[in-house]
Protein backbone atom coordinates (compact mmCIF):
# COMPACT_ATOMS: atom_id res chain seq x y z
CA UNK A 1 0.00 0.00 0.00
CA UNK A 2 2.52 2.41 0.74
CA UNK A 3 4.53 2.14 -2.47
CA UNK A 4 1.29 2.29 -4.42
CA UNK A 5 0.44 5.79 -2.67
CA UNK A 6 4.30 6.55 -3.26
CA UNK A 7 3.95 6.42 -6.41
CA UNK A 8 0.27 8.09 -7.00
CA UNK A 9 0.84 10.88 -4.67
CA UNK A 10 1.28 14.88 -6.18
CA UNK A 11 5.13 15.68 -6.24
CA UNK A 12 6.55 19.08 -5.56
CA UNK A 13 8.25 21.25 -8.81
CA UNK A 14 11.73 21.08 -9.49
CA UNK A 15 13.83 23.43 -8.94
CA UNK A 16 11.62 24.78 -5.80
CA UNK A 17 9.61 27.56 -6.79
CA UNK A 18 9.95 30.91 -5.42
CA UNK A 19 9.07 31.80 -1.92
CA UNK A 20 5.85 33.24 -1.49
CA UNK A 21 4.28 34.69 1.66
CA UNK A 22 3.24 32.84 4.56
CA UNK A 23 3.10 29.00 5.42
CA UNK A 24 0.53 26.17 4.88
CA UNK A 25 0.83 23.39 7.51
CA UNK A 26 -0.40 20.15 6.71
CA UNK A 27 -0.49 17.68 9.95
CA UNK A 28 -2.84 15.91 12.49
CA UNK A 29 -4.05 19.37 13.44
CA UNK A 30 -7.18 16.74 15.10
CA UNK A 31 -5.53 14.45 16.66
CA UNK A 32 -4.45 14.43 20.40
CA UNK A 33 -0.71 12.60 19.13
CA UNK A 34 2.60 14.22 19.41
CA UNK A 35 2.59 14.98 15.52
CA UNK A 36 -0.64 16.88 16.44
CA UNK A 37 0.86 18.56 19.51
CA UNK A 38 3.80 19.54 17.28
CA UNK A 39 2.12 20.63 14.44
CA UNK A 40 -0.15 22.81 16.43
CA UNK A 41 2.63 24.57 18.53
CA UNK A 42 4.60 25.54 15.31
CA UNK A 43 1.65 26.88 13.77
CA UNK A 44 0.46 28.89 16.78
CA UNK A 45 4.57 30.36 17.27
CA UNK A 46 4.38 31.24 13.42
CA UNK A 47 1.00 32.92 14.18
CA UNK A 48 2.36 35.05 17.01
CA UNK A 49 5.51 35.91 14.82
CA UNK A 50 3.00 37.71 12.70
CA UNK A 51 2.97 35.29 9.94
CA UNK A 52 0.05 33.91 7.80
CA UNK A 53 -0.94 30.44 8.27
CA UNK A 54 -3.32 28.18 6.53
CA UNK A 55 -3.95 24.92 8.31
CA UNK A 56 -4.91 21.58 6.52
CA UNK A 57 -5.76 18.56 7.95
CA UNK A 58 -4.03 15.77 7.36
CA UNK A 59 -6.98 13.43 7.50
CA UNK A 60 -9.47 15.95 6.32
CA UNK A 61 -9.58 17.04 2.95
CA UNK A 62 -9.79 21.07 2.11
CA UNK A 63 -12.07 22.94 0.08
CA UNK A 64 -10.23 25.53 -0.86
CA UNK A 65 -6.30 25.43 -1.86
CA UNK A 66 -3.60 28.02 0.30
CA UNK A 67 -3.36 31.09 -1.97
CA UNK A 68 -0.62 30.73 -4.77
CA UNK A 69 3.10 30.73 -4.30
CA UNK A 70 2.48 30.31 -0.29
CA UNK A 71 4.87 27.48 1.04
CA UNK A 72 3.49 23.88 2.25
CA UNK A 73 4.85 22.44 5.86
CA UNK A 74 4.29 18.54 5.59
CA UNK A 75 4.55 17.98 9.63
CA UNK A 76 3.38 14.25 8.60
CA UNK A 77 6.02 11.24 8.84
CA UNK A 78 7.20 9.88 5.39
CA UNK A 79 5.70 6.66 5.74
CA UNK A 80 2.61 8.25 5.74
CA UNK A 81 2.74 11.14 3.33
CA UNK A 82 1.93 9.87 0.43
CA UNK A 83 -1.44 9.18 1.99
CA UNK A 84 -1.61 11.88 3.56
CA UNK A 85 -1.10 13.77 -0.29
CA UNK A 86 -3.71 11.50 -1.89
CA UNK A 87 -6.55 13.24 0.68
CA UNK A 88 -5.75 16.29 -0.42
CA UNK A 89 -6.01 18.10 -3.30
CA UNK A 90 -4.43 17.04 -6.49
CA UNK A 91 -2.15 20.35 -6.98
CA UNK A 92 -1.68 21.41 -3.62
CA UNK A 93 2.18 21.25 -4.00
CA UNK A 94 1.94 22.54 -7.13
CA UNK A 95 4.00 25.71 -7.66
CA UNK A 96 4.95 25.99 -3.69
CA UNK A 97 8.16 25.43 -1.49
CA UNK A 98 7.75 22.05 0.51
CA UNK A 99 9.35 21.71 3.82
CA UNK A 100 8.81 17.98 5.52
CA UNK A 101 9.23 18.85 8.94
CA UNK A 102 9.63 15.07 10.36
CA UNK A 103 10.41 12.91 13.82
CA UNK A 104 12.46 9.73 14.59
CA UNK A 105 13.71 8.28 17.70
CA UNK A 106 16.14 5.96 16.70
CA UNK A 107 19.83 6.89 15.43
CA UNK A 108 19.17 5.31 12.51
CA UNK A 109 15.95 5.60 10.20
CA UNK A 110 14.13 3.29 8.46
CA UNK A 111 15.31 2.52 4.48
CA UNK A 112 11.64 3.00 4.01
CA UNK A 113 11.58 6.54 5.46
CA UNK A 114 13.85 7.82 2.07
CA UNK A 115 10.33 7.82 0.29
CA UNK A 116 9.57 11.11 2.04
CA UNK A 117 12.39 12.48 0.20
CA UNK A 118 10.81 12.81 -3.33
CA UNK A 119 7.94 15.43 -1.98
CA UNK A 120 10.35 18.32 -0.23
CA UNK A 121 12.71 20.91 -1.27
CA UNK A 122 13.98 20.48 2.45
CA UNK A 123 13.97 18.53 5.73
CA UNK A 124 13.36 20.11 9.06
CA UNK A 125 13.66 18.12 12.52
CA UNK A 126 13.57 19.14 15.99
CA UNK A 127 16.35 17.76 17.51
CA UNK A 128 20.32 16.86 16.76
CA UNK A 129 20.13 13.73 17.41
CA UNK A 130 17.27 13.09 14.62
CA UNK A 131 19.23 15.47 12.53
CA UNK A 132 22.55 13.07 12.79
CA UNK A 133 19.93 10.08 11.48
CA UNK A 134 18.00 11.99 9.04
CA UNK A 135 21.51 13.31 7.73
CA UNK A 136 22.65 9.88 6.16
CA UNK A 137 19.14 9.59 4.46
CA UNK A 138 19.93 12.77 2.79
CA UNK A 139 21.11 12.60 -1.39
CA UNK A 140 24.97 13.32 -1.11
CA UNK A 141 24.72 16.31 -3.84
CA UNK A 142 22.91 18.71 -0.88
CA UNK A 143 19.74 19.34 -2.93
CA UNK A 144 17.76 18.85 -0.25
CA UNK A 145 18.39 20.91 2.90
CA UNK A 146 18.37 19.73 6.70
CA UNK A 147 18.01 22.14 9.64
CA UNK A 148 17.46 21.41 13.28
CA UNK A 149 14.20 23.49 14.18
CA UNK A 150 13.09 22.83 17.75
CA UNK A 151 9.44 22.86 18.77
CA UNK A 152 9.24 26.90 19.81
CA UNK A 153 7.42 26.19 23.55
CA UNK A 154 8.45 29.32 24.81
CA UNK A 155 6.48 30.95 22.46
CA UNK A 156 3.52 29.43 23.59
CA UNK A 157 3.96 27.88 26.96
CA UNK A 158 1.54 25.40 28.56
CA UNK A 159 -1.16 26.78 30.48
CA UNK A 160 -2.79 24.79 32.86
CA UNK A 161 -6.18 25.05 34.05
CA UNK A 162 -6.91 26.09 37.56
CA UNK A 163 -7.06 22.96 39.30
CA UNK A 164 -5.38 21.73 42.24
CA UNK A 165 -4.32 18.72 43.87
CA UNK A 166 -8.03 18.00 45.31
CA UNK A 167 -9.25 18.24 41.54
CA UNK A 168 -7.13 14.83 40.59
CA UNK A 169 -7.46 12.71 44.21
CA UNK A 170 -3.75 13.96 45.50
CA UNK A 171 -3.28 14.91 48.92
CA UNK A 172 -1.10 18.49 49.50
CA UNK A 173 1.28 17.06 51.76
CA UNK A 174 2.79 14.16 49.55
CA UNK A 175 5.43 14.04 47.51
CA UNK A 176 4.16 13.68 44.08
CA UNK A 177 6.23 12.14 40.73
CA UNK A 178 4.12 12.52 37.47
CA UNK A 179 5.17 9.92 34.61
CA UNK A 180 2.75 10.80 31.23
CA UNK A 181 3.19 9.41 28.43
CA UNK A 182 0.59 8.08 25.77
CA UNK A 183 -0.05 3.94 25.04
CA UNK A 184 -0.20 4.83 21.73
CA UNK A 185 3.56 5.66 21.15
CA UNK A 186 5.77 3.04 21.97
CA UNK A 187 5.37 1.15 25.21
CA UNK A 188 8.67 0.14 25.45
CA UNK A 189 10.70 3.31 24.20
CA UNK A 190 8.63 5.12 26.95
CA UNK A 191 10.26 2.72 29.32
CA UNK A 192 7.37 2.95 32.37
CA UNK A 193 8.37 0.30 34.00
CA UNK A 194 11.88 1.37 34.63
CA UNK A 195 9.96 4.44 36.54
CA UNK A 196 7.55 2.00 38.18
CA UNK A 197 10.92 0.09 39.65
CA UNK A 198 13.03 3.38 40.65
CA UNK A 199 10.27 5.10 42.07
CA UNK A 200 9.69 1.53 44.06
CA UNK A 201 13.76 1.56 44.69
CA UNK A 202 13.49 4.97 45.82
CA UNK A 203 10.28 5.14 48.35
CA UNK A 204 8.97 1.46 48.89
CA UNK A 205 5.35 1.86 49.96
CA UNK A 206 5.75 5.21 51.37
CA UNK A 207 2.46 6.81 51.45
CA UNK A 208 3.70 10.19 51.21
CA UNK A 209 5.64 9.60 48.03
CA UNK A 210 3.20 9.08 45.09
CA UNK A 211 3.80 8.10 41.75
CA UNK A 212 1.22 9.35 39.36
CA UNK A 213 0.92 7.33 35.65
CA UNK A 214 -0.68 9.27 33.38
CA UNK A 215 -1.46 6.55 30.70
CA UNK A 216 -2.99 8.41 27.26
CA UNK A 217 -5.01 6.00 24.89
CA UNK A 218 -5.17 2.97 27.68
CA UNK A 219 -7.10 0.82 25.42
CA UNK A 220 -5.19 1.07 22.49
CA UNK A 221 -2.73 -1.82 23.34
CA UNK A 222 -4.90 -4.07 26.35
CA UNK A 223 -2.08 -6.22 27.06
CA UNK A 224 0.98 -3.47 27.59
CA UNK A 225 -1.77 -1.92 29.35
CA UNK A 226 -2.37 -5.53 31.43
CA UNK A 227 1.43 -5.66 31.86
CA UNK A 228 1.89 -2.34 33.60
CA UNK A 229 -0.99 -2.79 35.86
CA UNK A 230 0.67 -6.20 36.86
CA UNK A 231 3.68 -4.13 37.89
CA UNK A 232 1.95 -1.76 40.49
CA UNK A 233 -0.30 -4.24 41.83
CA UNK A 234 0.10 -3.71 45.16
CA UNK A 235 2.01 -0.61 45.52
CA UNK A 236 -1.02 1.63 47.21
CA UNK A 237 1.73 4.63 46.68
CA UNK A 238 1.55 4.69 42.98
CA UNK A 239 -1.75 5.47 41.17
CA UNK A 240 -2.87 5.34 37.29
CA UNK A 241 -5.02 8.29 35.64
CA UNK A 242 -6.32 6.59 32.80
CA UNK A 243 -9.02 9.76 32.04
CA UNK A 244 -9.16 11.62 28.65
CA UNK A 245 -8.28 15.35 29.84
CA UNK A 246 -8.07 18.54 27.78
CA UNK A 247 -4.74 19.82 27.00
CA UNK A 248 -5.24 22.43 30.37
CA UNK A 249 -6.29 19.74 32.58
CA UNK A 250 -3.10 17.57 31.75
CA UNK A 251 -0.73 20.90 32.35
CA UNK A 252 -2.63 21.23 35.26
CA UNK A 253 -1.68 17.84 36.84
CA UNK A 254 1.94 18.47 35.91
CA UNK A 255 1.77 21.46 37.47
CA UNK A 256 0.67 19.41 40.75
CA UNK A 257 3.84 17.28 40.53
CA UNK A 258 6.66 18.31 42.43
CA UNK A 259 9.14 16.05 40.10
CA UNK A 260 8.24 14.58 36.51
CA UNK A 261 9.94 11.27 35.80
CA UNK A 262 11.09 10.39 31.95
CA UNK A 263 13.38 7.07 32.17
CA UNK A 264 12.72 6.82 28.39
CA UNK A 265 14.83 5.04 26.11
CA UNK A 266 14.57 7.65 23.13
CA UNK A 267 13.23 10.89 22.53
CA UNK A 268 13.15 12.43 19.00
CA UNK A 269 11.75 15.52 20.97
CA UNK A 270 10.79 15.11 24.14
CA UNK A 271 7.97 17.30 24.54
CA UNK A 272 6.91 16.00 28.13
CA UNK A 273 9.86 17.05 30.02
CA UNK A 274 9.89 19.89 28.04
CA UNK A 275 6.46 21.04 28.87
CA UNK A 276 7.54 20.22 32.70
CA UNK A 277 10.59 22.75 32.91
CA UNK A 278 8.48 25.49 31.45
CA UNK A 279 5.77 24.54 34.19
CA UNK A 280 8.47 24.88 36.84
CA UNK A 281 8.55 21.40 37.35
CA UNK A 282 12.07 19.48 38.44
CA UNK A 283 12.98 16.83 35.77
CA UNK A 284 14.01 13.46 36.28
CA UNK A 285 15.38 12.22 32.82
CA UNK A 286 17.48 9.88 30.71
CA UNK A 287 20.60 11.77 29.60
CA UNK A 288 20.41 10.71 26.09
CA UNK A 289 18.72 11.45 22.57
CA UNK A 290 16.38 14.31 21.50
CA UNK A 291 16.24 16.04 24.85
CA UNK A 292 19.48 16.76 25.36
CA UNK A 293 19.30 19.96 23.39
CA UNK A 294 17.30 21.54 26.07
CA UNK A 295 18.79 19.67 28.86
CA UNK A 296 22.26 19.35 30.79
CA UNK A 297 23.13 18.55 34.22
CA UNK A 298 22.29 21.90 35.73
CA UNK A 299 19.25 22.45 34.67
CA UNK A 300 17.43 18.75 35.11
CA UNK A 301 18.72 15.54 36.69
CA UNK A 302 20.33 13.15 34.23
CA UNK A 303 19.95 9.17 34.15
CA UNK A 304 22.87 7.95 33.60
CA UNK A 305 22.27 4.60 30.70
CA UNK A 306 23.70 2.16 28.84
CA UNK A 307 23.31 1.65 25.23
CA UNK A 308 21.59 -1.81 23.90
CA UNK A 309 20.39 -2.73 20.55
CA UNK A 310 16.86 -0.98 20.08
CA UNK A 311 14.08 -4.03 20.51
CA UNK A 312 10.28 -3.24 20.27
CA UNK A 313 8.03 -5.62 20.48
CA UNK A 314 5.36 -3.81 18.29
CA UNK A 315 7.75 -3.83 15.96
CA UNK A 316 7.79 -0.30 14.92
CA UNK A 317 10.82 1.09 16.54
CA UNK A 318 12.84 -1.84 15.02
CA UNK A 319 15.71 -1.05 12.44
CA UNK A 320 19.12 -3.21 11.98
CA UNK A 321 22.08 -1.45 13.97
CA UNK A 322 19.66 0.50 15.69
CA UNK A 323 20.72 1.41 19.50
CA UNK A 324 18.61 2.73 22.45
CA UNK A 325 19.49 3.77 26.26
CA UNK A 326 18.95 1.40 28.63
CA UNK A 327 18.42 3.85 32.33
CA UNK A 328 19.98 2.89 35.71
CA UNK A 329 17.15 2.08 37.66
CA UNK A 330 19.28 2.76 40.62
CA UNK A 331 20.86 6.20 39.64
CA UNK A 332 17.24 7.49 39.11
CA UNK A 333 15.89 6.49 42.45
CA UNK A 334 18.72 7.58 44.09
CA UNK A 335 17.91 11.07 42.27
CA UNK A 336 14.42 10.86 42.95
CA UNK A 337 15.30 10.44 47.12
CA UNK A 338 17.67 13.32 47.33
CA UNK A 339 14.86 15.92 45.17
CA UNK A 340 12.69 14.59 47.38
CA UNK A 341 14.32 14.78 50.86
CA UNK A 342 15.53 18.74 49.85
CA UNK A 343 13.07 20.90 48.93
CA UNK A 344 15.37 23.42 48.33
CA UNK A 345 17.50 21.65 46.15
CA UNK A 346 14.59 20.64 44.08
CA UNK A 347 12.89 24.15 43.42
CA UNK A 348 16.50 25.30 42.75
CA UNK A 349 16.65 23.05 39.89
CA UNK A 350 13.34 23.40 38.72
CA UNK A 351 14.17 27.14 38.69
CA UNK A 352 16.99 26.35 36.60
CA UNK A 353 15.10 24.14 33.95
CA UNK A 354 12.09 27.07 33.31
CA UNK A 355 14.62 29.42 32.59
CA UNK A 356 17.10 27.32 30.57
CA UNK A 357 13.78 26.24 28.46
CA UNK A 358 12.74 29.52 28.10
CA UNK A 359 16.04 30.69 26.68
CA UNK A 360 16.23 27.67 24.25
CA UNK A 361 13.21 26.57 23.62
CA UNK A 362 12.01 29.87 21.83
CA UNK A 363 11.13 30.71 18.32
CA UNK A 364 14.89 31.60 17.43
CA UNK A 365 15.76 28.33 15.43
CA UNK A 366 11.95 28.96 13.45
CA UNK A 367 13.26 32.31 12.28
CA UNK A 368 16.51 30.92 11.09
CA UNK A 369 14.67 28.28 9.41
CA UNK A 370 12.29 30.73 7.44
CA UNK A 371 15.08 33.05 7.04
CA UNK A 372 17.08 30.23 5.60
CA UNK A 373 13.81 29.25 2.89
CA UNK A 374 14.36 33.09 1.45
CA UNK A 375 17.98 32.72 0.56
Amino acid sequence: MRGATALAAPRPDMPPPLLGAGMALLGEFSRPSGLGMGVRLVQRAMAGMGMATVTLDADVRAAELPPAGMPVLLHVNPPSLPLALLRQRRDLLRGRRVVGMWNWELPVVPQDWGVGLRFVHEVWVTSRFTADAMAAMLPADGRIGLRVVSYPLAVAPPEPAALGRAHFGLPEDALVVLVSFNLASSFARKNPLAAVAAHRAAFGDRADRILVLKIGHPGHFPEDFATLRAAVTGAGNIRMETRAMAQEEAHALTACADIVLSLHRSEGFGLVPAEAMLLGRAVVATGWSGNMDFMDADCAALVPFRLVPARDPRGVLEVAGAVWAEPDIDAAAVALRRLADDPDARAALAARGQAHARAVLGAGSLAAALAGLAR
